[in-house]
């Protein structure tokens, strides 16, 4: 089978296509033919070294965390069945023919198989922002990165629970953020003026961007108590709660959840591209611009 992989790290220019032996599934997995590979920006941050003190790789590495496919074969006790339209996380990386997996849910039928490659990482990390802060009716919620694609997500699911949004963005993304029911608000300096210029108090920030702005969130609080992010580092010197998610957070329930609110257009995904397989460098090179204004995927099967 075909497959991208990068023997080092470097630019998008060490992935490289191979011809590799198609995995056998083992017990509680599924070997899925994938339709979608989604791409993230952990893709990219494992390529470039970014992340090789954290998560060293074994070289050759293949990426790609999520995918929508059909499965063509199962080891004992798996969850689905050969056959099965499914999604969800890869165990071997999704830049690939064929990917093994055991965290995958059976794809609802009117749900796209670019919609269902693109929900595991971003709409688990939406989810679980809004866990921790226990968002729910009458709560103003400032979501910093509102227009992207964790962002956009969070936004659509707090409103959903009865909250007011605050969506930070560039001037670009503000009508996407007005689109999904959130109040725009420009980010960068002078930014606790503009959100109390809403005249809304805020009770919680959710920080799905990471571009520095948890001091600002300070600010409008008072406080470190109701603030999360899901990006930026600068968080453990100041108090505030870093989520990077836990294994047991990548679980069944949420892929059903997720996959049962997109199918029923309770939550849409924004897409910026999708590519083919072979041109997997340039969809990371995309990625790590920062401004695709939605997700990215890889047509493959």
């Amino acid at each position: 089978m075909r497959a991208i992989e990068f023997a080092e790290y470097g630019s998008p220019d060490v992935l490289r296509p191979h011809d590799v032996a198609v995995p056998e599934p083992g017990p509680g997995q599924a070997r899925v033919a994938v339709r979608v590979a989604g791409v993230n920006p952990m893709d990219w941050k494992l390529r470039g070294g970014a992340m090789a003190d954290v998560i060293p790789l074994r070289l050759p590495h293949r990426p790609g965390l999520e995918l929508a496919g059909v499965v063509d074969a199962v080891g004992d006790g798996a969850p689905v069945a050969v056959g099965d339209e499914v999604f969800g996380w890869a165990r071997t990386g999704s830049y690939a023919e064929f990917a093994l997996a055991s965290v995958i849910v059976r794809k609802p039928e009117s749900l796209s198989w670019a919609d269902a490659a693109a929900l595991p990482v971003a709409g688990e990390a939406a989810l679980r922002g809004l866990r921790l802060l226990s968002v729910g009716a009458g709560d103003v919620l400032l979501i910093h990165g509102a227009s992207g694609v964790v962002g956009g997500l969070a936004t659509q699911l707090a409103v959903a629970r009865g909250a007011t949004v605050i969506g930070t963005s560039g001037e670009r993304g503000a009508e996407t953020v007005r689109a999904l029911g959130a109040i725009p608000v420009r980010y960068g300096d002078g930014l606790v003026r503009r959100v109390r210029d809403t005249g809304l108090r805020v009770d919680a920030v959710l920080d799905a961007a990471g571009f520095g702005a948890l001091p600002d969130s300070v600010a409008l609080l008072g406080g470190t108590e109701r603030i999360v992010t899901l990006a930026d580092p600068a968080a453990f010197e100041l108090g505030i709660t870093f989520s990077g998610g836990e294994p047991g957070d990548q679980n069944t329930g949420v892929l059903a959840e997720l996959g049962d609110l997109a199918a029923s257009g309770r939550l849409v995904v924004r897409h910026a591209a999708a590519y083919p397989l072979s041109e997997a460098a340039r969809a990371q090179f995309e990625s790590a611009g920062g401004h695709s204004g939605g997700k990215i995927t890889l047509r493959v099967g």
